[in-house]
């Protein structure tokens, strides 16, 4: 049984943040942190095999830096295998969390076993805040979220379901639709910022184009091997 001060210094919920060549903003990213570190938050940084220094940044500014095969899900399901935390987050390197945030995910996470945050995506184009809307209205339709909204769940929820699925897309996806078998999410007001560059690059229309292509194939069965194919040929 643990002691008294093991009990103590268990934090209350781990933030997990998968990396890979991420020099350029992994350290304002674990900045903006540092509150959530102060409130009781556990930050794990899992990288894929950053060649550019990005653990070298990380080391000083997480709790832990960890390495582990190269892929989103893979490196999410080696962070909260390494959590102490009853509560999982897992954040991109891109997306910042509003700094206060932290006691609402807590309370969340009493009623509801999972949930996200409302998304704002952080960019030039005028029609950015109306594509961030829309994935917030959908996603409280749905109750299907994506990575950008930062999910997060109850670690006995996240055990149970055998972490995300071994895929080199769509795992956000999927793995909303096996935690909706326990509870429609926690949709969060509040509003996590992420990066709109891969939007304003490609082009607004056709980065909702094709997103919306593969999900629609993804729901219609197609492998998500062939859809990463695609995405990245894209990209």
């Amino acid at each position: 049984m643990p002691d008294a001060e093991a009990l103590a210094t268990t934090p209350q919920l781990t933030v997990i943040i998968p990396t890979l060549n991420e020099a350029n903003i992994i350290t304002a990213s674990l900045d903006r942190l540092d509150g959530w570190r102060r409130a009781g938050a556990e930050i794990i940084v899992v990288d894929g095999g950053s060649s550019d220094g990005t653990c070298a940044l990380a080391t000083s500014r997480a709790d832990r830096v960890i390495s582990a095969a190269a892929g989103r899900a893979r490196q999410m399901n080696a962070g909260a295998a390494s959590a102490r935390s009853p509560v999982l987050l897992f954040l991109h390197a891109d997306t910042q969390l509003p700094p206060d945030a932290m006691p609402a995910v807590l309370k969340a996470v009493e009623a509801r076993v999972w949930g996200r945050f409302d998304v704002r995506i952080r960019g030039h184009s005028s029609m950015l805040p109306i594509v961030a809307a829309c994935m917030n209205l959908r996603s409280r339709l749905t109750g299907i979220a994506t990575g950008d909204q930062a999910l997060f769940m109850q670690r006995a929820t996240f055990v149970d379901l055998g972490g995300f699925p071994d895929q080199p897309l769509m795992e956000d996806i999927e793995m909303s639709r096996r935690l909706k078998r326990s509870s429609r999410p926690a949709c969060l007001r509040l509003k996590a910022t992420t990066d709109g560059r891969r939007w304003e690059k490609r082009g607004i229309a056709a980065t909702i184009w094709l997103m919306w292509r593969l999900r629609f194939r993804y729901w219609r069965g197609a492998s998500a091997v062939d859809l990463a194919k695609e995405y990245h040929h894209v990209r």
